[in-house]
């Protein structure tokens, strides 16, 4: 299956007719916004079987992993929006200094406007329905431009989208790289994008034509580092789990090992050990075991295998794009499998024998999107002192992603801005700040001549 791209002339008329949707001021009221969320709620639950079967085919992703990983987070954000959004739009009054009496202050949250939000294929239905929760909620208008890598979720989609709401309010627009820039070349009010830092790097440059704000959620080398005093048992099963999830393609997945020198050996032997409880002996027979997405990325990760010796896994199958688990010893830090984020199954191991040196390895490379420790809690939040990553774990991976209650972002080169929850809000909003002023009482010392202004110098 291919997907068709859209036309120029549409995209600027979607473009326009949303521009004049959201110039109505329909979407500003509670009860608009929140009828489209529970219109979109229902839309997952309905499109349920045909988003799952998509999944199956375009990426081998189970029904049970897909759940877990795609539908019941979007399922969760939007319920989330739901249960709190009165109280997320409502003003918010803030102290006034003295000097300002007898004035108030608030924080109004108002819809940036129009929106444009680009997903990848990796997460296809999560990372394109999160974010547009996040936008329903905050009052904007949204068109949605899902992956071409991934065609038949991609199709679903449209066709959810299409039958659930009207094009001038939320829409969607496929194709290939070409119509990225066609709707890079349009203005927006606010640009949300997930991929990686190079076509972050792409997107940023288009918004700053026209001083568009973004939002860029990237990826880069998650490191996962092993103390000395880890539970080793524990920390194989977690990062096994972590980095087969989607077959390592995922932006938060471990992307390489740094483990205690004493450590080495017993990780191993725990590591293989865990890959066969997920997935059994035979983990090519395995429904819970995601296939690389295309040729071209197959090819790339099995180049990576290259840059060390293979103690675990190896296998691999052209036809059907499977990769093994594969775990790599003896890895330069030059190599390519330390340089560029893998984004697959493959984990290249390094030791260390003090922990600083763990820290400095991590310091010296661009600021990752997810960091893991597994050891002494105290340790592990010493560490994350020393070190900068989007989000962090301690003896766990993954997990942070799924608590709405705190925000999900890069820093640095893994990303900007930050969602999830009532950050989703906030990230399509503008917070304007406003100061009411009664007229019952009008203070002489502000203006000029500035009488007694040895009073007001007390004040200020």
């Amino acid at each position: 299956m291919s997907i068709q791209n859209t036309g120029e002339q549409d995209i600027r008329d979607i473009r326009e007719a949303q521009s004049r949707f959201f110039a109505s001021g329909a979407t500003l009221d509670y009860q608009f916004r929140i009828t489209q969320l529970k219109r979109l709620l229902q839309a997952t639950q309905t499109w349920e079987k045909q988003l799952l079967e998509a999944l199956w085919i375009d990426l081998h992703k189970s029904g049970q992993e897909a759940l877990l990983t795609e539908l019941s987070i979007v399922t969760g954000e939007i319920k989330n929006h739901i249960r709190h959004l009165k109280s997320w739009m409502k003003p918010k009054r803030v102290c006034t200094p003295l000097k300002m009496m007898p004035s108030n202050s608030r924080i109004m949250s108002e819809p940036l406007g129009n929106a444009l939000i680009i997903a990848p294929w990796n997460y296809p239905v999560q990372l394109l329905l999160n974010p547009l929760v996040g936008a329903i909620s905050a009052g904007c208008t949204a068109i949605l431009k899902p992956s071409p890598y991934v065609p038949n979720v991609s199709a679903v989609i449209e066709d959810m989208i299409s039958d659930t709401f009207d094009k001038e309010y939320i829409a969607i627009v496929q194709g290939n790289r070409e119509v990225n820039a066609l709707l890079l070349s349009q203005r927006y009010d606010i640009i949300f994008f997930t991929g990686s830092p190079s076509l972050g790097k792409t997107v940023m440059k288009a918004a700053a034509e026209n001083l568009t704000p973004v939002i860029l959620e990237l990826g880069g080398k998650s490191p996962c580092i092993v103390d000395k005093d880890a539970d080793i048992s524990i920390a194989a099963r977690r990062i096994a789990w972590g980095k087969t999830l989607n077959a390592g393609q995922t932006c938060i997945a471990p992307d390489y090992l740094l483990i205690h020198e004493e450590c080495k050996a017993q990780f191993i032997k725990a590591f293989e050990k865990e890959l066969h409880k997920l997935h059994g002996k035979n983990i090519k027979e395995s429904r819970h075991y995601v296939r690389i997405v295309n040729d071209k990325s197959f090819e790339r990760i099995k180049r990576y295998m290259q840059d060390g010796d293979i103690v675990i896994g190896g296998e691999t199958d052209t036809r059907e794009r499977y990769i093994a688990p594969t775990l790599l010893d003896n890895v330069k830090s030059s190599s390519p499998v330390m340089q560029e984020e893998i984004f697959g199954p493959v984990l290249p191991m390094m030791t260390f024998t003090e922990r600083s040196k763990a820290i400095e390895f991590v310091c010296q490379r661009e600021k990752p999107l997810a960091l893991y420790y597994f050891g002494k809690e105290s340790d592990g939040f010493e560490l994350l002192k020393h070190t900068s990553s989007g989000g962090a774990c301690i003896n766990d991976t993954i997990m942070h992603i799924a608590n709405e209650n705190i925000p999900f972002g890069g820093v640095g080169n893994s990303g900007m801005g930050h969602y999830h929850g009532e950050e989703s809000f906030k990230a399509f909003s503008h917070q304007r700040s406003v100061v009411v002023t009664p007229t019952w009482l009008d203070l002489p010392f502000r203006y000029m001549p500035y009488k007694m202004f040895g009073l007001v110098k007390k004040l200020l």
